[in-house]
């Protein structure tokens, strides 16, 4: 099964002229092609050549050339292809990627789906240093408030079609479909395959507020549509933290059922029954509809302690799965999430939106909560907050008791650092290395890889296929056999500094080429994705010698998932590794700086994330050395 990651783009995004609509430029995006399938089996077969022995080598050449051979499975399978692509409305991907990647992975979506960001400080807001645990706080509930007007106005820019679209390098315009699928949205739990609920416009008029693990409507539109301002906003949130203090007592003891929320983190088949016995419920259906119509959630956490706010180790366990899963709706699009000490961060499901686009939102709000807001006209008739109820069964709270256990666990068993190279970064790498700044971090990460383990692994980068109508993604196979080539002779002390530096910059030309050929549709895994979903017996998939060859499996068993997450001043995302004996990787390549994060699993035998950390840092500080020195004799 597969598990995706954020977005990288493959160029630089810029928004368009504000004269344009949104989605003005959609019809001028081409569809993604259907690759050629020898031009896929031969770039398939070049990313095993630094993963294999040569006899394994062999071994998958001659089952790849039996597949695309005139008797083989491969070109029946290519021409079913081909008529999903001619019968498909926008694109042959579309549906095979929401449902193989997203909607029929079963594990739970909680930490290996939803990806979390650390937002900056707002310095007009100051942190509360003594927030006490189990109360909200003045600065949370106005910080709150302005994150929700401005996502609001994002919403409502979304819905007149005011957004201002955005393009590529050379002016190449990007699909902006997925702005449509930011508001309103919730994956929804059911048994073997889950739905995605979305409307478009987005015209619910209430958002959904966690709060001490418990549900509630928060009313942000009028009776007439009209948005509320930020003192009514404000009032809101207020107010129905007060509600919900009222109902559970100042310790909480008066809770007289689990939360149902708590359900959103378990494995999706567990949900999926406990939501249907909960539907059998007439009042829980509506409570259900509400939910899943809420434009967004917000999330004001108060069972914190205030050294989750000043480490920020502690900070990202809040915002990545909280204790064990409490007081978050996972399976909502977007959830702002703000402690009370006033820091804020966010936690978004990943099904129908890739994290560059909601990253533009959010990047968006948080330059805007910044400076002086002048505040609109309230709105008439805004309903009050009202706490969502919810008749919780004997067999639903015992899934309940069995989520929150299963959620703890692998809570526990993930572990993220936050890093840094501060020494030099993209700027430094351009004028003095001579390389994209993408292509230095990836050929410095498969060196780190192989100065640690000795080895080279599969690895995947995320790359953007949005210059496609309804384009996802695609997959970068970063491990090279040029990267390699520079990984075994970095360290050599016998070789010459400039042959490191011609084979690292042999290194990095590989990868922008990789790297064009994936976002101008011409990867390895989308196409072979593709085809494995026409296969319509088990006596089909016997047949198919590709993917019963051994390197298939071995070639998707990602010891390394990355994402370039950049810029990073302000947005500093993070994710789980996709496989147990991997680490997840994500980068931003700033100006004056590198960022990245590392993930692992802890009871993976193999990955030490501080001492790989450590490594990457080393690698990083040895290439800057390498490179200086040869700028300097040359």
């Amino acid at each position: 099964m597969l598990r995706v990651l954020s977005t990288r783009s493959p160029a630089v995004v810029r928004r368009a002229s504000r004269s344009l609509s949104t989605f003005a430029n959609q019809d001028r995006l081409p569809r993604l092609p259907v690759p050629e399938l020898n031009d896929t089996a031969g770039r398939y077969l070049r990313s095993l050549q630094p993963l294999l022995s040569s006899a394994e080598y062999a071994r998958a050449e001659k089952a790849v050339s039996s597949f695309v051979g005139n008797d083989g499975l491969g070109p029946v399978l290519q021409r079913r292809l081909q008529e999903v692509d001619r019968s498909a409305a926008n694109s042959w991907l579309e549906d095979i990627w929401l449902n193989k990647a997203y909607l029929e992975w079963r594990e739970p979506s909680y930490i290996n789906v939803n990806w979390f960001a650390t937002i900056a400080d707002n310095p007009d807001m100051p942190l509360v240093p003594d927030a006490s645990r189990g109360r909200p706080t003045s600065m949370q509930i106005m910080r709150a408030a302005r994150l929700v007007v401005h996502l609001l106005e994002a919403n409502d820019a979304v819905n007149s079609q005011t957004l201002p679209p955005e393009t590529q390098r050379g002016d190449t315009p990007v699909c902006m479909n997925q702005f449509k699928w930011q508001f309103g949205t919730t994956r929804v739990a059911r048994p073997g395959r889950d739905e995605v609920v979305n409307q478009y416009p987005s015209t619910a008029k209430h958002i959904l507020l966690m709060y001490r693990n418990q549900t509630v409507e928060v009313p942000v539109y009028g009776a007439n549509g009209g948005r509320a301002s930020l003192a009514q906003i404000t009032s809101q949130l207020a107010q129905a933290t007060k509600r919900v203090d009222s109902a559970m007592g100042a310790d909480g003891k008066q809770q007289q059922h689990p939360s149902v929320a708590n359900l959103t983190a378990g494995h999706r088949d567990d949900w999926a029954k406990a939501r249907q016995l909960l539907e059998q419920n007439a009042a829980n259906r509506a409570s259900l509809a509400t939910v899943d119509s809420a434009l967004f959630g917000v999330c004001l956490d108060v069972d914190v302690d205030p050294q989750d706010t000043s480490d920020i180790q502690r900070t990202i366990g809040v915002l990545n799965h909280s204790d064990a899963g409490s007081n978050r709706w996972f399976d909502k699009s977007i959830q702002l999430i703000v402690m009370n000490s006033g820091r804020f961060g966010v936690n978004c499901e990943h099904t129908p939106v890739d994290a560059l686009t909601t990253g533009r939102l959010l990047m968006e709000i948080s330059e805007k909560e910044r400076g002086p807001f002048k505040d609109s006209a309230p709105c008439a008739q805004l309903a009050e907050p009202v706490p969502i109820q919810w008749n919780v069964t004997p067999a639903v709270a015992r899934i309940v008791d069995k989520v929150r256990g299963d959620a703890g666990a692998l809570a526990r068993n993930l572990r993220i650092l936050q890093c840094g190279a501060d020494q030099y970064g993209a700027q430094w790498i351009k004028t003095h290395a001579g390389a994209s700044p993408d292509a230095y971090f990836q050929v410095a990460l498969q060196a780190a890889y192989f100065r640690h383990y000795g080895r080279p692994t599969p690895t995947y980068e995320s790359s953007s296929l949005r210059r496609f109508l309804h384009g996802r993604t695609e997959t970068i196979r970063s491990c090279t056999v040029e990267s390699l080539e520079f990984a075994r002779i970095l360290d050599d002390s016998g070789a010459s500094l400039q042959k490191k530096i011609a084979l690292f910059q042999r290194a990095a030309a590989a990868h922008v080429e990789l790297s064009a050929a994936a976002a101008a549709g011409r990867g390895v895994d989308r196409h072979l994705l593709g085809l494995r979903a026409q296969l319509r017996s088990e006596e089909e998939a016997a047949r198919a010698s590709l993917f019963q060859d051994p390197a298939y499996a071995q070639s998707m068993t990602f010891g390394l998932s990355t994402s370039n997450v950049t810029p990073g001043e302000r947005f500093r995302g993070g994710f789980a590794p996709v496989t147990a004996d991997g680490y997840g990787v994500s980068y931003a390549m700033d100006k004056n700086d590198i960022k990245f994060s590392v993930s692992e699993w802890l009871d993976s035998p193999v990955t030490d994330a501080p001492a790989f950390r450590d490594t990457i840092r080393s690698t990083l500080a040895d290439l800057h050395h390498a490179a200086t020195k040869h700028a300097g004799a040359t």
